[in-house]
């Protein structure tokens, strides 16, 4: 028995691609063996120098070891001292690995101070003007002219995690009903350990929307039938639950999942989150375009209460034309705590940090063999930006004490400590518990997913947005943006491993603070428009498949302009 497949035939999975292994030989051999020569000429002419001068040449075995040391980049300057006749060497932590950002940012604030003005200058200018940009939303586009045919059966998915890993969830759940030519039955919210949030579909997004957009392309429904029910004793739990990897092609659905659909009526995929692959059919990726951008809009309470905060956000910012920057700040505990990494508490942060992850992970961090490098961490980029480290980066960007400033986390780590100097820096900052009332807010108390729904509006209306700590809510927002703003992201994405060393050097000028801070913000500015790569992301880069390129037609009058679908 064959089911009806909506790429109108059986798929085949595509070749696998060869991985090509560079070995060290070849990626460095030319620049070592380079290296290496000029090294050897060096050493040999200091050498040769030490050895025209005889009362040096006790010295030349200590020289030769040093440069050598020095070249293998094994030496570093530590700090020496005698004791009791004993050399103790005080090993210095690499730099970058220490936060030290309180000391620059003493060191810097008179500077800030005296370096106000600039403000409306750097939000008008801070992306490349380009008042016709090449790309246009094209999701809601090729609307189906004929009707579905008959559905080959029931996909329950169960939609994981924080907000946006949920949106994920959903936009893939459609693709896959699409592609299997399933019934989609509104998708089933699992309660995480982290985001600790009951909310339904129903709470956080507009069912009748979901249900009413996707009409002409996908089949969805709030219950299953009776009749299904019946058969596996009125329990969706008794419905197979199908074990599916991770980023599964669309062929292993059509060769595995399908039959399974076809002989049982309803199948079952929990969790669904990243259960299906990057590369799919164009038609396929179709429909995760119009689920993300056409299909999924926020429940009528958010809504509500979104729009609002973001015309009171507007008016606050009226001296600058209305345009406000949004930060999303990942300073929460869990967050700080999942990263591994130290800033200033010493013990009690330590204690704290381990109790919030045993809480949230339950062993995970304690498992044999697992080694926790705060240092490495902080190197590497991978430590969450202090609400300090993200202030210093905007008033170095030009951004003065003027700036309105919209920040969107959840409940700050030690909030009175941390958030004390961004606000010192910045003293026009919202929340949306300032820009909100008690009595507003009351209904989403406890429902984090529905507070992070509120915060997403306002930075998707902002003229800049600053993303902290990568994850599923700034990928999913640069993509959105990119979709409503042109094709370009408005977003500043820092270097963060650039400036874990900027900010481990408190005598730092400020200027060349500044140099460092408006290269950073120009390149942001650069990687604002990406088409996306193969195995990217369209829920972060929408072009080519959710957007059209703007092309300018051969004619006399020059005058029309059409949009293709590339």
């Amino acid at each position: 028995m064959h089911g009806y497949s909506r790429l109108g035939g059986a798929a085949r999975s595509p070749p696998s691609s060869p991985r090509f292994r560079h070995g060290r030989s070849k990626s460095r051999g030319w620049g070592s063996s380079k290296e290496s020569n000029s090294m050897e000429k060096l050493v040999f002419i200091l050498m040769s120098a030490v050895f025209r001068r005889r009362g040096l040449l006790l010295f030349a075995p200590l020289l030769y070891i040093s440069g050598m040391l020095l070249y293998m980049g094994s030496l570093s300057f530590d700090v020496v001292s005698i004791k009791n006749g004993v050399v103790l060497v005080h090993k210095r932590a690499p730099p970058g690995s220490v936060y030290r950002s309180p000391q620059l940012f003493q060191n810097l604030w008179p500077l800030m101070e005296a370096d106000n003005g600039t403000t409306l200058n750097v939000l008008m200018k801070a992306w490349t003007k380009n008042e016709l940009r090449e790309w246009k939303p094209c999701a809601n586009a090729s609307l189906p002219e004929t009707e579905l045919p008959k559905s080959n059966g029931f996909l329950i998915i169960e939609a994981n995690g924080g907000l946006n890993q949920q949106r994920l969830s959903i936009c893939d759940a459609v693709a896959v009903a699409g592609l299997l030519n399933a019934t989609l039955l509104i998708p089933i919210f699992h309660l995480n350990s982290v985001w600790r949030d009951s909310s339904n579909f129903g709470d956080i997004f507009n069912e009748n929307f979901f249900i009413q957009s996707l009409g002409n392309r996908v089949h969805v429904v709030r219950e299953l039938p009776d009749d299904i029910l019946q058969r596996f004793d009125n329990n969706i739990s008794n419905i197979v639950n199908l074990r599916v990897k991770g980023w599964s092609s669309s062929a292993h659905y059509l060769q595995k999942v399908l039959p399974q659909l076809l002989k049982m009526g309803a199948v079952r995929i929990a969790p669904f989150s990243n259960r299906l692959a990057q590369a799919v059919p164009s038609k396929i990726q179709g429909l995760r375009c119009f689920a993300n951008f056409g299909a999924l809009r926020f429940s009528e309470p958010i809504r509500t209460l979104a729009e609002s905060l973001v015309d009171r956000m507007v008016k606050y910012s009226s001296q600058s034309g209305g345009k406000y920057v949004s930060v999303h700040l990942r300073f929460e505990e869990d967050m700080v705590a999942f990263s591994c990494c130290e800033y200033d508490g010493g013990k009690e942060e330590k204690l704290e940090m381990d109790i919030a992850r045993e809480r949230s992970w339950r062993g995970k961090f304690r498992r044999k063999h697992r080694i926790i490098k705060p240092g490495a961490n902080r190197v590497d980029g991978r430590c969450p930006l202090t609400p300090l480290e993200v202030g210093m980066m905007l008033r170095g960007m030009g951004f003065d004490n003027t700036t309105s400033v919209y920040v969107a986390a959840g409940k700050i780590y030690k909030e009175q400590k941390y958030m004390a100097p961004l606000k010192q820096m910045f003293p026009r900052l919202q929340t949306k518990n300032t820009l909100a009332t008690p009595e507003e807010l009351a209904q989403f108390m406890g429902h984090s997913t529905r507070l992070a729904a509120l915060d997403y509006t306002v930075c998707l209306h902002s003229e800049v947005f600053i993303t902290t700590q990568g994850g599923n809510f700034p990928h999913f927002l640069m993509g959105h943006r990119r979709y409503m703003y042109g094709g370009h992201a408005k977003t500043i994405k820092p270097d963060k491993r650039r400036l874990a060393l900027l900010f481990d050097n408190p005598n730092i000028r400020w200027e060349v603070f500044k140099q460092q801070m408006t290269d950073m913000l120009r390149h942001s500015d650069q990687k604002g428009t990406e088409i996306k790569k193969a195995g990217g992301s369209l829920y972060t880069f929408p072009m080519p498949d959710c957007m059209c390129k703007q092309v300018e037609p051969k004619s006399e009058n020059g005058n029309m302009t059409k949009y293709i679908k590339l």
